[in-house]
């Protein structure tokens, strides 16, 4: 029998500089977040987040997509590669790939990404840009589950950030990534108590229904 204590296996996936990873393991190391990330594997080899977690001793991956003939060849060999470490929930930070409908419903209930915007606004890229441009007062960071809809999942938590006058897509992207940080370390820990579910009857809180994203305070 499994034992209720236990950390929770994470494997991350990242592109890019894996500021949210950082923010993970700070958090494990705090006490604050009961987890243990046992793999980090980026479709870019080059990823600083692969360095980061290198230093850290932990299991590191690569898999470039040039070597796959198609999208649906690379997640196989991506779903092969995080099976290896059984993990409980895998986090996307930052990950820039659409993945496949037979990945996403291998890993569904246990596959989460953070999303720069309210969710359902401006789903893709260029959140910070669009909002600025279409006069928003609030931005902020979602977290949600992951489907075989883009950024369409169920939304777990959310965070509001202002819109400030003289705001630019760069200040703005800086000062939601900070809220980024506390929010994704919030949820995992959910997950790892528990609390939070998703089935085929929907997305629970403490047994509940949850028909609205949990509102964080921005710190």
């Amino acid at each position: 029998m499994a034992d209720a204590h236990a950390p929770l296996k994470l494997v991350v996936l990242i592109s890019g500089r894996g500021s949210n990873l950082k923010a993970i393991l700070d958090a494990i190391d705090a006490g604050r977040l009961s987890a243990a990330v046992c793999a980090v594997i980026s479709n870019r080899a080059d990823a600083p987040g692969l360095e980061y977690a290198r230093q850290r001793a932990i299991d590191t991956l690569a898999l470039d997509p040039a070597d796959y003939p198609d999208r649906e060849t690379y997640d196989r060999a991506l779903q092969g590669m995080i099976d290896l470490f059984n993990p409980g929930l895998v986090v996307l930070a930052g990950f820039m790939r659409i993945l496949s409908p037979g990945f996403v419903r291998h890993y569904a209930g246990r596959l989460i990404n953070i999303h720069p915007s309210l969710l359902p606004a401006f789903r893709g890229l260029d959140t910070h840009r669009r909002a600025i441009e279409a006069g928003h007062e609030v931005h902020g960071a979602s977290v949600h589950f992951v489907t075989e809809e883009l950024d369409g999942g169920p939304v777990i938590a959310q965070v509001r950030v202002p819109v400030l006058d003289g705001d630019t897509p760069d200040t703005l992207a800086q000062r939601v990534l900070e809220q980024e940080h506390h929010l994704y370390v919030k949820v995992i820990q959910w997950i790892a108590e528990g609390r939070v579910t998703l089935d085929e009857e929907g997305l629970r809180f403490d047994g509940e229904r949850l028909d609205a994203p949990k509102q964080l305070e921005a710190r």
